[in-house]
């Protein structure tokens, strides 16, 4: 998989700089020799930052969800700023709507299915974390949650996950709709109880079961 860092992550080095990143715990193992252009040594990592995400080799999420725990704690210092200052919790509330909690969960259809419990209760930690600085008092998790009208952001992540297949993959004009198997049949599914229109993909590894398409198809049709 050949990517250009420059022009996708709108960092302008040089218009021919090129990376190279194997996908496959396979061809990982066994990989190909390097590749030069134009007598230039292409560069092979291990990890890529594609649209603001960061996409690793082995196709989990250690260091995407690393980097969004650095950016974040950064930002709950102002939110720590704010709450000294006297700010009232509707504002911080859209402070961290708006400012904090978009980078919890942005692109998250992509690595949601794939997510460890680790990573997930690690996700969960800095969202609390918000909570405390916003409430005091001692009031728990779940309360706080009732009070400032906010879900889990596990919870959050399933309602954008389904959101996105409903709307930009099952709709037979979306350029992602080609990604989906053939349809099951009218005929026998009509009789089911809870039918699927499309029929789900065989997966031979729990890696290729937990990510978008096939997660999708299990829960979302």
């Amino acid at each position: 998989m050949y990517i250009i860092p420059d022009k996708l992550s709108r960092k302008y080095v040089g218009p021919t700089q090129l990376d190279e990143l194997l996908i496959g715990a396979a061809i990982s193992k066994d990989p190909p020799p390097l590749v030069t252009l134009s007598g230039a040594l292409i560069d092979r990592v291990v990890t890529f930052k594609l649209l603001g995400v960061n996409v690793a080799s082995d196709m989990k999420w250690n260091t995407h969800i690393e980097g969004i725990s650095r950016k974040v704690a950064s930002r709950l210092y102002f939110l720590k700023q704010l709450k000294r200052a006297g700010a009232g919790l509707n504002d911080m509330l859209n402070f961290y709507c708006s400012m904090i909690r978009p980078v919890l969960e942005y692109a998250s259809p992509v690595w949601h299915s794939s997510l460890t419990v680790a990573q997930t209760k690690a996700l969960e930690y800095l969202q609390k974390r918000a909570m405390n600085i916003m409430f005091s008092g001692g009031i728990d998790y779940t309360t706080c949650l009732i009070i400032a009208g906010v879900d889990t952001l596990a919870t959050r992540r399933e309602y954008l996950t389904k959101r996105f297949f409903r709307r930009r993959v099952l709709p037979e004009t979306s350029y992602l709709h080609y990604l989906l198997p053939g349809k099951n049949d009218l005929a026998i599914t009509n009789k089911l109880r809870y039918p699927k229109t499309f029929q789900l993909l065989t997966v031979k590894t729990e890696r290729f079961r937990k990510t978008f398409i096939p997660y999708c198809l299990r829960h979302y049709q």
